[in-house]
C-alpha cells in the first residue's frame, strides 16, 4: 500500500513537462525581448510574395499557364510554397536562440540545475513551432488580402495542411536546434541555418520543376520543399498529389528523428 508522501511525489512525466513548459515560456518571453529578429525574418516572404505577385505575376502566370496573363493563378501557385518558405525563415531566429544560450553558458547552467534535461531543448522547439504557425498565420492572411482564395478545401482538407505545416516545423526546428548548439557564435548560427532558407527558392515554390533546365530538375525534386509544397497545393487548391504526401511525411519523420539525436547527443555531451 502506497503511502500518501509517494502518491504525492511527482512523476518524472510530470516533471518532465512542468520544466518543458517553464523553458516555453522563457522562450517566449526571450523572442519578445528581440522582436526585430522575428519581423526581419518575416517580413522576406511578405516581401517576396508582393514582389512575385506584383512586379513578376503577370508574366509568370502566361509562362506557367501557357496563355495569357491572369494573376490570380498565379497568386493561387504561389502562396503554398511561400508558407513553407515562412517556416524556413523562423528557423534562423531558432539556431541564433540556440547558439547565444549556448555561447552565453546559461545552457552550461541548465545541465548543472535540477531539472528534466530533455525540457531545454523541448521549450526551445515548441516556441519555435509555435512560432512558425503565427508567422504562417500572418503571412497567410497577406496572401487572403492580395486575392489567395481556397474554395474547394474541405474542413478535413484544411485540417491536413495544418498538420503537414505543424509536422514540418517540427522537423526542421530539430534541424536548427542542432544547428545552433554546434555553432560558436549567433552569427555562425544565422550563417549555418541560411541553407533552410534558400532551399524553398531552389524548388517548386515559385515556378514548376518542369519549367526548369533538366540538368536543374533533380535538385529542385529530390529535396524536402518541393513535395512538401505539392502536397500543401493539393490540399488547398485540389491539384494532383500523388506520392508527395507520403514522401514528405517521409522527410519529416527522418529529419525530426536525426535533428533530435543530434541535438541530444550534443546537449548530453560533457561541457569542455
Amino acid at each position: 500500500m502506497s503511502s500518501p508522501l509517494a502518491a504525492a511525489r511527482p512523476t518524472r512525466l510530470s516533471l518532465a513537462v512542468r520544466d518543458s513548459s517553464t523553458m516555453l515560456r522563457r522562450n517566449l518571453l526571450h523572442a519578445r525581448r528581440y522582436p526585430s529578429l522575428t519581423l526581419n525574418l518575416l517580413l522576406t516572404p511578405i516581401v517576396l510574395l508582393l514582389l512575385f505577385v506584383y512586379v513578376f505575376g503577370d508574366v509568370m502566370s502566361a509562362g506557367i499557364g501557357g496563355g495569357g496573363a491572369d494573376r490570380s493563378e498565379y497568386i493561387a501557385y504561389l502562396v503554398p510554397g511561400i508558407l513553407l518558405m515562412t517556416i524556413g525563415g523562423t528557423l534562423v531566429g531558432t539556431a541564433v536562440s540556440v547558439s547565444m544560450d549556448m555561447t552565453e553558458g546559461i545552457t552550461a547552467r541548465f545541465r548543472t540545475m535540477a531539472i528534466h534535461r530533455g525540457s531545454v531543448l523541448v521549450g526551445h522547439v515548441i516556441g519555435s513551432v509555435l512560432q512558425s504557425i503565427i508567422s504562417v498565420v500572418l503571412v497567410g492572411a497577406v496572401g487572403v488580402a492580395i486575392g489567395f482564395r481556397s474554395t474547394d478545401a474541405t474542413v478535413l482538407e484544411w485540417l491536413a495542411a495544418f498538420g503537414l505545416l505543424a509536422l514540418f516545423a517540427l522537423a526542421f526546428t530539430w534541424i536548427a536546434v542542432g544547428l545552433g548548439m554546434v555553432s560558436p557564435s549567433a552569427e555562425a548560427a544565422g550563417n549555418n541555418a541560411l541553407p533552410l532558407v534558400f532551399l524553398p527558392l531552389i524548388s517548386s515554390a515559385f515556378v514548376p520543376v518542369d519549367a526548369m533546365p533538366g540538368w536543374f530538375q533533380p535538385i529542385a525534386e529530390y529535396q524536402p520543399f518541393t513535395p512538401a509544397i505539392e502536397t500543401l497545393r493539393g490540399l488547398l487548391l485540389g491539384t494532383e498529389i500523388g506520392n508527395n504526401w507520403w514522401i514528405t511525411i517521409v522527410w519529416c519523420v527522418g529529419l525530426a528523428a536525426i535533428g533530435y539525436r543530434w541535438s541530444k547527443a550534443v546537449f548530453d555531451r560533457d561541457p569542455k
